[in-house]
Parts: C-alpha cells; sequence; structure tokens
C-alpha cells in the first residue's frame, strides 16, 4: 500500500512523541512491504508564531488530500504564553477545532486499557486494578457548547459570559449509529451518558438513543448522567464496555479515563469522518514543563499510529503488530519515568523517549 499522512507534531512535546510513533510506522512501513509518505506541518502556537494563525487554509487543504492525519499536541502554558493574550479564535485550540471541523470529523474513539503490566501504576483500589478494564469511549466531536455561540457583555454594571450548547437530531444520530456499530464489534454493551436531568439537550439525546437502539437489537444499551458515570469510573471501570457522549462530557471524562490507566501517555485516539479518514492524536496535553528534556511517554502516539493503521488504511494486522509491540515492550519491563515504579529493583529499565520508540521499533 501507498499512503500519504500528514504530520502535525505541534508544541510542546508534541514533536518529541511523533517523531517516535513515525519511527514506529516507518518500520512497519519496511516490515510489510507499505509505502508511507509523511509531510510535517504546522498546527497550534508553532504556527502562530510562524503565520500569525494556529491554523492556515494551506494546511487544511494539504490535511484534506492526505489519507490520514497524526497529530502531537498544541498550546503552551496558560498564563505563561504569548499566545494566550491573543483573541480566542487565534489561540492554538481554535486551531485543532477548527481542523476538526473542517475535516468534518464528527466521532472522537479513546479507547483506556488497563495493561496487566503497568497495574501496579493504577490509582484505584488493588481489587479494581487486578480485575483490569478495557473501556472504549466515543465521543461526538463537532457540536455541543464547544461549537456553539459564545459572548462576553455588560449587564447591570457587570460582566456577564454566555456560552451555548446545542445538538441537532442528524448529529445525535449519526454518533448514536457509530457507537452501536462500535459495541456490535465489542461485549455489546453500549451505555450512553448525559444531564437529562437538568438539560434539553440530553433530554433530546437520551430520547433518540432510544429511538436507535432499536436497530441494533444485539446491543444492550444503558443511560446514565454524567456525574454518576465519573464516580462509576473511578469505583468499577470494568462495568462499562462502550461509552457514548455529547463533546465536553466526553473530553472530561476521557481525560478521567487515561489517569486510571495510569497515565496520560498510555491514551490513544482517533478522531473520524463517515469514510475512512481520520485525525490520529495522544489524548494527553502538550506538557510544557518537560518539553525539549526527552522525558516523554510516546505509547499513546504510537498507539495512535497503530489505530491510524486500522481504520484509515484498513491494516490490522499491521496494528496490531504495533499494539503487541507495545505490549512486549511493557512486559519486558521497559518504561517512561511517568509509568515507573518508583522501585525499579523488580527488573525495570527508565527509559527515555527516543528510547521508548526504538524498543517498540525494534519489536516489529
Amino acid at each position: 500500500m501507498r499512503a500519504d499522512i500528514i504530520m502535525l507534531p505541534g508544541d510542546g512535546i508534541g514533536p518529541e512523541i511523533v517523531a517516535e510513533a513515525r519511527k514506529v510506522l516507518e518500520r512497519t512501513a519496511v516490515r510489510f512491504g507499505h509505502e508511507f509518505h509523511f509531510q510535517e506541518l504546522l498546527i497550534g502556537g508553532c504556527s502562530i508564531d510562524a503565520y500569525g494563525e494556529p491554523l492556515t487554509e494551506e494546511t487544511i487543504e494539504r490535511c484534506c488530500r492526505a489519507d490520514a492525519v497524526l497529530m502531537g499536541a498544541i498550546g503552551g502554558r496558560v498564563g505563561q504564553s504569548l499566545w494566550y493574550e491573543l483573541p480566542p479564535e487565534r489561540r492554538p485550540e481554535a486551531g485543532l477545532l477548527r481542523l476538526r471541523k473542517s475535516l468534518r470529523l464528527f466521532c472522537n474513539l479513546r479507547p483506556a486499557k488497563l495493561y496487566s503490566e503497568l497495574r501496579n501504576a493504577c490509582p484505584l483500589r488493588t481489587e479494581i486494578a487486578e480485575r483490569g478494564f478495557d473501556v472504549m469511549m466515543v465521543r461526538e466531536l463537532t457540536g455541543g457548547i464547544y461549537f456553539g455561540t459564545h459572548s462576553t457583555e455588560e449587564l447591570d454594571g457587570e460582566l456577564v459570559a454566555t456560552d451555548t450548547l446545542c445538538y441537532r437530531e442528524s448529529e445525535i444520530r449519526r454518533i448514536a449509529r457509530k457507537a452501536f456499530e462500535i459495541a456490535e464489534k465489542r461485549e455489546g454493551r453500549l451505555c450512553s451518558v448525559d444531564k437529562a436531568n437538568v438539560l434539553a439537550s440530553s433530554r433530546l439525546w437520551r430520547r433518540l438513543l432510544t429511538e436507535e437502539a432499536a436497530r441494533y437489537p444485539s446491543v444492550r444499551l444503558s443511560h446514565a448522567l454524567v456525574d454518576s458515570t465519573s464516580m462509576q469510573l473511578v469505583r468499577d471501570p470494568a462495568q462499562f464496555d462502550v461509552i457514548v457522549t455529547e463533546n465536553m462530557f466526553g473530553d472530561i471524562l476521557s481525560d478521567e479515563m487515561a489517569e486510571i490507566t495510569g497515565s496520560l501517555g498510555m491514551l490513544p485516539s482517533a478522531s473520524l469522518r463517515e469514510d475512512s479518514f481520520g485525525l490520529y492524536e495522544p489524548s494527553g496535553g502538550s506538557a510544557p514543563d518537560i518539553a525539549g528534556q526527552n522525558v516523554a511517554n510516546p505509547l499513546a502516539a504510537i498507539l495512535s499510529a497503530a489505530m491510524l493503521l486500522r481504520y484509515s488504511l484498513n491494516l490490522t494486522t499491521e496494528a496490531e503488530c504495533i499494539e503487541e509491540a507495545v505490549e512486549e515492550a511493557l512486559r519486558r519491563g521497559f518504561r517512561t519515568r511517568d509509568i515507573a515504579e518508583r522501585d525499579s529493583a523488580g527488573g525495570q529499565r527508565v527509559l527515555s523517549t527516543s528510547e521508548m520508540g526504538d524498543r517498540i521499533a525494534e519489536q516489529i
């Protein structure tokens, strides 16, 4: 296969972890006889520095012509970066939101799996960690409060800020069907998360999910409130198989899921549109406090590359090969510092970002 892949390393640790994902993809291409062509472009703060805006039209156009996009991270330290003195529509995060909207990426997949080798890094109770878990978050990505209208005005002598949350029926049905299809291929359990006791948008969400369930008799649908779900995820995450929810709730809950796996550095993600095109990125942030130190965990970026192979290029065997390489590296005791036990006397070896990438590539 020949494939064109756009790389958007971004800011902070983004360039470091994307470099390791590319290293693994290049090794995979050699191993399986594929031809991957890579092109690096700018997004986020580095694009602001170079072009005065977080995402250029040219970058969008080039992404549209590619087979897939692999991204790193965007943004810097809020309060210490000149980027955040700009108007909201010109800040780093605005570039990512615009890219998702321009590429029509409505479905975000965030798998949270607790590897048996990392159970000691899991902050949950020992008996919960011993059980393990494998949860898929399906997050609606182009609607909701992030894409509503935003305003700040003075009213009765004080400032008032307003953000609107809006969902169309078609947007909800589209993400619901994707979630049901994913649940069909897993354990057949789908939990829809909302705030139907308060929000009109959530009441519509719950109604439409219930209607769509009739089309998928093999999937057992349940409903839960977002506050209850956040509690249950730390109480017993294994009770969930697939979770589907709206944009902001999914943003928050998926970060919680990342933490209970032991590290944000272990959580990949895929943002898909209705065809095979997707944007892939680790779920963690730009981590400006460790940027440039070669200590960041590249595994989420590498696992995101595996998702790219699976969902955009339909290379399932190659994707599994990368995932197995990650598991083998963990079994051999290779760790970056975020997932290393304090007492590494048990045969663990703490590696740099680039060293971990080397170990994964060697396993391909």
